[in-house]
This record gives C-alpha cells, structure tokens and sequence, in this order.
C-alpha cells in the first residue's frame, strides 16, 4: 500500500485465537482491514494479530483484504453458518520446502512414522503407549481411550452419551451433543491449520490420519481436543441453550485466550516430529541456489516476509 511500510507477520504466539465475521464484506480501504456491513458501516479488523478469520455465511471479501490477510499470516476459512463446517481455507504465506522435505521424510519412512506417532500418543494421554505395537494396533487402543474419555466428561455433564455420530451433509440430523462437538472441533481445527501453516508444515501430510487434505490437521488438534474443546462442547450441550453453535464459539474463543494454546502448539509440532529421529534432509547438489533470498521476518518460519 502507497506510503506505508510493508506489513510483517506476527508470531503466531503472540496472535489472538481466532475471529468469526459474517454479513459484510471485507475490505482494504483506506490502508485498513475492515468489515462493511449493509448499511456501510466499517468494523476495523487488527487482521495481522489474529490468527485465523472464519468467514461465515453472508460474507463476500475482495481481493485486496485476501492479499493483505495472506501477506500478513492470517489465515482464512470458510464456514457455515455457526461455524459448524469447514469448507475451504486460503494459505496465509507459505510452507517451507525443507520442512516440508522433513514432514514427508518421517511420514514415509515406517521405523520414524511409528515413532512420531508413539510420542502422539504419549503427549495425548501422559503415559508411554505399550510396546511392540503395530500403528493399527495403536489406533485400535487409541479409539477404545477416546470413547471412554467421551463417555466421562459426558456423564460428568450429565449427558446421556451414546457416540459421535453425525451426517457432514444433513446437520440437524446429529443430537445437539454431536453438534456442538463438531462446532468445538471446527474452531480448534482452524488454529491448528494457522499453525501449522505459520510452522511452514503441510496440513495434509498426517501421521495417524491419512489421504484426506487436512490428516496432519487432526493429528495435531487431538493432543489437545479433550482437555480443551470437548468439556466446552457438552458443558452448552447440557445447558440448553437457544443459540447453542454460537455459545460453543464463544466458550472455544475465551479458553484459546486463557490457555494461550497458539504458544504451545508449534512448540509440540517440533517436539512429535523430533522424536523421529530423523535429521531434515540435505539440499541435493544439482538444486538451484536462492537467487533471491528472504529478508529477516519477525514472523514464524512458514510466513512469508
């Protein structure tokens, strides 16, 4: 923008969580991320603090403010309404090729995979996983944890738990238990993306899940799900409440806040990742060196300046 200094990306710790917007367009006018609703009032958007935009329905944004968002880091996602589905995200800056190299070079070698997934398990339930098993096998485990933790933090609501389960297609058909987990898991997938794009990692490379665009997504945000997102979900669940997508929202934004989870959760990428053991791969002697490197950020390594 003429007669400004370019704009740097914050590191992803520093960053508030998220922001929902819906029923305006965004904007760049007049150097200003802004939201411009029917009646042309502007709500000013701090787009470089904020760590992922969910746009909801009613929303329409130009091309300059998804320039200025991507320049800046801040990632963009399109919901629906509640921000009950994830339909689409926009990149905000780049991965890195080398830490890209090195999330494929563990993810296709079986002795570091299992490893990285064992560590998974480790940080997720606080106990060393048992021996000699199988990634299969670990998952098998996994899944017997996770139906249980649901059932306890359930009945420690007094919800009258039977599964998850839920149709992406038809959302009113899922019991409000179902829906207000799968819009608790929306926002906490949405952070997670945000860093794991800011960490200059790809989202679809996964370790436990796979062949979907966003595996390496969920791996991440389940060391962090039942502790966060699942006791909000079924604490609005069991209050009845008139707008219950909207009070899920709410209670996801203020724990994100108080936990501080964007400082740990690049931090815990690293942690996983290293307990592969695996060095990240050498530039091979053929490649083309930089021709034109990039200046010192201020931002996170997967930010482009």
């Amino acid at each position: 923008m003429r007669g400004l200094p370019p704009p740097k990306p914050i590191m992803m710790k520093e960053r508030v969580s998220m922001l929902f917007l819906r029923y305006g367009e965004l904007d760049v006018i007049d150097g200003a991320f802004v939201l411009v609703d029917k009646n042309g009032v502007r709500t000013h958007i701090p787009v470089g603090s904020i760590a992922c935009l969910l746009l909801e329905t009613g929303t329409r944004i130009t091309h300059e403010a998804v320039k200025l968002a991507s320049r800046v880091g801040c990632l963009l996602i399109w919901v629906g309404d509640g921000g009950v589905r994830l339909y689409s995200a926009g990149q905000p800056g780049g991965a890195r090729a080398d830490r890209l190299l090195y999330q494929a070079k563990l993810a296709l070698d079986d002795a570091a995979r299992l490893n990285v997934v064992r560590k998974m398990y480790a940080v997720r339930f606080g106990e060393e996983p048992p021996a000699r098993r199988s990634i299969q096998q670990l998952r098998g485990i996994e899944g017997a944890r996770v139906r249980k933790m649901y059932q306890l933090i359930a009945r420690q609501h007094g919800i009258n738990w039977n599964s998850r389960n839920y149709d992406h297609t038809k959302w009113e058909s899922g019991n409000l238990p179902n829906r207000c987990l799968s819009a608790a898991t929306a926002c906490l997938y949405g952070i997670t993306e945000a860093a794991i794009l800011a960490a200059g990692y790809s989202p679809a490379i996964g370790f436990i899940h796979s062949g979907k665009p966003h595996s390496f997504v969920y791996d991440i945000a389940d060391l962090y799900k039942f502790e966060t997102v699942v006791p909000i979900a079924f604490k609005v669940a069991a209050g009845h409440s008139s707008h219950p997508e909207r009070d899920v929202r709410i209670g996801c934004r203020d724990m994100f806040r108080q936990s501080r989870i964007l400082k740990t959760i690049i931090p815990d990428i690293e942690e996983v990742l290293a307990a592969g053991g695996m060095q990240p791969p050498e530039i091979h002697k053929e490649a083309v060196p930089i021709a034109i490197p990039n200046k010192e950020s201020i931002g996170d390594v997967g930010h482009r300046s």
